[in-house]
Order: C-alpha cells, then structure tokens, then sequence
C-alpha cells in the first residue's frame, strides 16, 4: 500500500526541506543569496545638499510622513561601499564585498522625529540590489562611478583645498546624474542628511494576494557608525532628461554645499514604525 501523498514528501525532505535567509533555498541555507544581517559598511562618499520644489517631494511621501522641519531638503549621493556579514568571509573576495552605489535623500519627519526618504537609488551589483528590496528600498541597476580618494600622483584627487571629486550615474546607457564638488576645507559636522535613519516602504508586489493597504514603514536601525576626515566645498549638480518625470520632478532648484568623507556603519535590520492615526 502505497503511503499518503504528505507521508511520502516528509520521508523524502527528512522533515526539514531547504531554507535559507533569501532565495535561493537549499539544504543547508548556504545558497541563499543574502546572509542574513548584521551587514557592516565602511566607505568614501561624495555627497551634494540640494533643494527640490516641497511639492515635488511630498509627492514621495507615504502616509505618515511629512515634509517635516526643512521642506524641500533634499541629497544626492555617491557612494563607493565594502561591505561583509559578521564572518567577514566576503572581503576574501571583492567581487563580492565591493559595489557603487548612487541614491537621493529626502528630508521627512515621522511623528516629529528627523528621518530621510530614499526615492530613488542604484547599484552596480545584484546583492546589494537584492539586499535593497528587502529593506525596502527602492534600488535599480545601473554604472555609477566616482573620483578616487587617496591615490599618488597627479592624477590621484586629495581632500584639501581644491581637491576636485566628481561622480556620475548612468542608466540603460545614459547618462543619468553628474556631480562635482571642489573643496575649501575641513567640516566640524558631517552632512545633516546622512545623520538620520532612512525610512522605506516594505513592498511585496502582488503575485497569488492584492495588497490591499499602504505598505509598511520601516525605519533602519544601525550601529558603529564612524564619520572620517569630512570636507566640504562648492558643488555643482544636474538632473538630465533621460528618465521619467517622476525623477527628474526632483531636480534641484537650488544647489548647496558638498561633501567628502570616509563613512562606516552597522546596519542591524529595521524596525517597524506604526501607521499614525492607527
């Protein structure tokens, strides 16, 4: 007599079946393309403080969020990361540990609290993308690449007193963003946008079940966090025409200072942040 169809598929997977933090699953877990966190973060950022129409970045604002105390603050920023899970196993391999990345910061506030909104971000490799989506926030592929820091010779950019750093971002093969800053000196504080939690929305698009309320807020929650060797300058930024509205609707109507500096955290996971009015 030939067992039940659930007796037969317990007996084949010996009652555990594959698994792992993220897809892909396996037997032992180890195929899953994302550890699970802690992820630690060290690396040099080159960021631009900018202003964007208020309405155009309430427009990016979920329920719950508002433009909070500065409207219309906004950032882009370029960042070049390595990265590792607790082991450090990955910095064995930099094809793995290492990726650029380009993202904007809107200034919002939750329940009165300083927070940043990341309306739009890309990378240059899968996991990190992947890592994105599941922190909810918004990343796409694209090439973005940025100056150097620290190299001999004349062609190696330094932060001192006109150091130039540039960075720039393309997608599908246009060029997208580009950004320079040309420093005047040492900052006492680090950019005021890069100081607050990041606040994203927890999406799963539909596939079997609609989604029928907003999606979750989560807040990120980090660690060890190390500012190095900050300068600021005069920045230069612009938006060209090759995406949709949408982005270029945040295009700076006014550009302020930029910002060089060497930049590590710990990113722990998320919280969950309440629905006001719930």
């Amino acid at each position: 007599m030939s067992p039940a169809p659930h007796q037969a598929i317990a007996s084949h997977s010996d009652g555990a079946g594959p698994h792992g933090y993220s897809l892909p699953l396996s037997p032992s877990g180890r195929s899953a393309m994302l550890t699970p966190p802690p992820w630690h973060f060290s690396g040099d950022v080159i960021m631009v403080d900018y202003r964007v129409d208020p309405a155009a970045a309430a427009g990016f604002l979920p329920p719950g969020l508002t433009l909070g105390a500065d409207p219309g603050a906004a950032a882009a920023v370029f960042a070049a990361w390595q990265w590792c899970s607790d082991s450090g196993e990955q910095l064995s391999d930099p094809s793995r540990s290492q990726f650029s990345e380009f993202l904007i910061l809107l200034g919002c506030a939750y329940d009165g609290a300083a927070m940043a909104r990341c309306p739009y971000a890309w990378v240059d490799q899968a996991v990190p993308l992947v890592r994105g989506w599941v922190q909810g926030m918004p990343k796409q592929y694209g090439a973005v690449h940025q100056t150097r820091h620290g190299l001999a010779g004349r062609a190696g950019s330094r932060r001192a007193e006109g150091g130039l750093f540039a960075g720039n971002l393309s997608v599908h093969g246009q060029r997208v963003v580009e950004a320079t800053v040309t420093l005047t000196g040492p900052a006492q504080e680090p950019p005021a946008l890069h100081t607050v939690p990041l606040v994203h929305s927890l999406v799963t698009p539909a596939w079997t079940t609609p989604i029928e309320r907003p999606a979750p807020l989560a807040a990120s929650e980090v660690t060890d966090v190390e500012f190095d060797n900050i300068w600021s300058g005069k920045a230069e930024l612009e938006f060209l025409d090759a995406l949709d509205e949408d982005f270029t609707g945040l295009r700076p109507v006014e550009v302020g200072a930029g910002h060089v500096f060497s930049y590590a955290e710990t990113l722990k996971g998320g919280r969950l942040l309440p629905l006001l009015g719930e």
